[in-house]
């Protein structure tokens, strides 16, 4: 990460965050198997092999094992990965045989990658657009590059009554809810990045809590606590946290239930066939994923989760 990109989130909390998910994750897992059927399709419907793919943000491996189910990893004519390569920040949320990698300092050699699927992982990174370009340099040409990520619409609402809260009781505002990506915003970064043919759209998934309260149990549970830098380090009021609730339930309830907006953004973009013209640099870390051993940040995990 560059020294002049401001540092908003705590990647250790992140990564403390995650690995303590990971054991109940499937108990709080809806919007990750929602993401996952999504670029499941999405995968499916660019009619093309792949020698080898990265999934950056594993999460316990939902995806790799929705594409496994499907037929679509292997070396037999049938399958469209041929290698199928999962990373994330934390082992606890590796399949055996994964990669502790961190999104914001990918140690991958250019050209040495398929297709790379960031699989809920980069509304964290401090350096998004820099995310972007790694990614892009580390796919050969012609390489496809898909994402999914919360965007700018998720918890609205919710964020909205906190900041109104604060504002009555407290007479100014402490963040809780960290920023998130605007739709409109994301296709550009991907352009600037470097990759041909950036789209982006989103999808709104719409939960009913009966208890307000259960919207943060579900957040920690899967690993989307707080991890702003900026973030207090002491206890949330007790008004405060009643009157937000109080307003959220008001604002959004739906037959006695209040209503949870998550939206989704899904990215694709293509590497351009004329692009990773850079020669790599003496010393600097690469992985090929094609080769073994692996060098520089590349850490394996060895245990089955």
């Amino acid at each position: 990460m560059s020294a002049n990109v401001p540092n908003i989130f705590d990647r250790a909390a992140l990564r403390r965050n995650r690995t303590r998910a990971a054991a109940q994750l499937h108990e709080f897992d809806f919007l990750l198997q929602r993401a996952a059927e999504d670029l499941l399709d999405r995968i499916k419907v660019q009619n093309r092999k792949f020698e080898t793919a990265l999934c950056l943000g594993a999460s316990n491996g939902y995806l790799g094992t929705k594409l496994k189910a499907e037929g679509l990893i292997g070396s037999h004519s049938t399958a469209q990965i041929n290698t199928w390569i999962e990373a994330d920040i934390t082992a606890a949320m590796l399949p055996e045989g994964g990669l502790v990698l961190d999104e914001e300092h990918l140690p991958i050699k250019p050209q040495s990658v398929d297709l790379i699927v960031s699989f809920w992982g980069l509304h964290h990174v401090n350096d998004l657009p820099g995310a972007l370009v790694q990614i892009c340099r580390a796919l050969k040409p012609d390489g496809v590059f898909l994402a999914a990520l919360p965007g700018n619409e998720n918890l609205r609402a919710l964020q909205t009554a906190f900041l109104e809260s604060q504002t009555k009781i407290l007479g100014g505002v402490r963040p809780h809810i960290h920023p998130f990506a605007d739709l409109r915003d994301l296709a550009g970064l991907m352009q600037r990045a470097g990759f041909d043919l950036p789209v982006a759209d989103s999808d709104i998934l719409r939960v009913r809590y009966a208890q307000p309260m259960s919207v943060f149990r579900d957040l920690r549970g899967m690993g989307e606590s707080n991890v702003l830098t900026t973030r207090t380090k002491s206890a949330l009021r007790r008004d405060v946290l009643q009157e937000a609730l109080a307003r959220f339930h008001e604002t959004t309830q739906d037959n006695g239930k209040a209503v949870a907006e998550f939206e989704i953004c899904y990215l694709a973009g293509v590497s351009p066939l004329s692009a990773h013209s850079k020669k790599h640099e003496p010393g600097e870390p690469i992985t090929r994923f094609d080769e073994r051993p692996i060098t520089g940040d590349a850490t394996p995990n060895k245990a089955s989760t």
